[in-house]
């Protein structure tokens, strides 16, 4: 049985609950720290790089360079200090996100989605949550930004099996949030123009902790 389960989730497989949403809260130590060592970190292209602005191309391939691809992407996760990496945040135009987010509960949540796709909610989910937000590809900057405070995303594991995950508070924001990167969206084109201008004034002022793509 733990043999198995070793296999499972050295696989980027995960066990599935009742409902059929994958159980990304077990072993996130482990299966963190496997896909960052073999990662290599890369650095994080920024505002205003075409690549974060244009809607990214399915996964159709779930193969070794995907699985290379994400092994790198949770390293930058790691270097960068975030809770989510797109792969277009690393310059690769394909529709895949990792993460590694708490939810309001101090739940950690560890796990990959390719070809995301967001849920729409019924109207007694939709419990808005006005919470800052920040972004790898605008560093240095924050800002409140209204979002559902519960999220459902569809997609593909790193085999090209259907996958469903759901998260609440943090992590609900984390999903769409990511989510959003991959369709060409950054937060800040959620904002209005004066709290946009406001984001991009904090980016010019401060400092990246982590290695970034300077735009031409």
């Amino acid at each position: 049985m733990a043999q198995d389960t070793e296999q499972q989730y050295s696989n980027g497989v995960l066990p599935v609950d009742d409902e059929g949403f994958v159980i990304d809260t077990e072993n996130c130590e482990e299966r963190e720290t496997a896909y960052r060592e073999r990662g290599t970190s890369r650095p994080i292209t920024v505002v205003g790089n075409p690549v974060l602005h244009k809607e990214c191309k399915d996964v159709t391939a779930f193969d070794d360079e995907l699985a290379k691809l994400v092994d790198d992407m949770f390293a930058t996760q790691r270097v960068a200090q975030g809770v989510g990496v797109a792969a277009n945040q690393v310059g690769v135009d394909l529709k895949v996100f990792v993460y590694d987010c708490m939810d309001d509960d101090g739940v950690r949540h560890v796990g990959v989605i390719c070809n995301p796709v967001l849920q729409d909610l019924p109207a007694d989910k939709r419990r808005l949550d006005d919470s800052g937000e920040g972004c790898l590809s605008v560093p240095t900057a924050y800002a409140p930004l209204a979002r559902p405070d519960y999220a459902e995303v569809t997609g593909q594991d790193t085999e090209g099996n259907p996958i469903k995950v759901r998260g609440s508070g943090y992590f609900a924001r984390c999903l769409q949030h990511e989510t959003d990167h991959l369709h060409g969206y950054l937060y800040i084109d959620r904002l209005s123009k004066r709290e946009r201008k406001d984001a991009l004034r904090q980016m010019e002022e401060g400092t990246p902790r982590y290695p970034v793509v300077a735009n031409d």
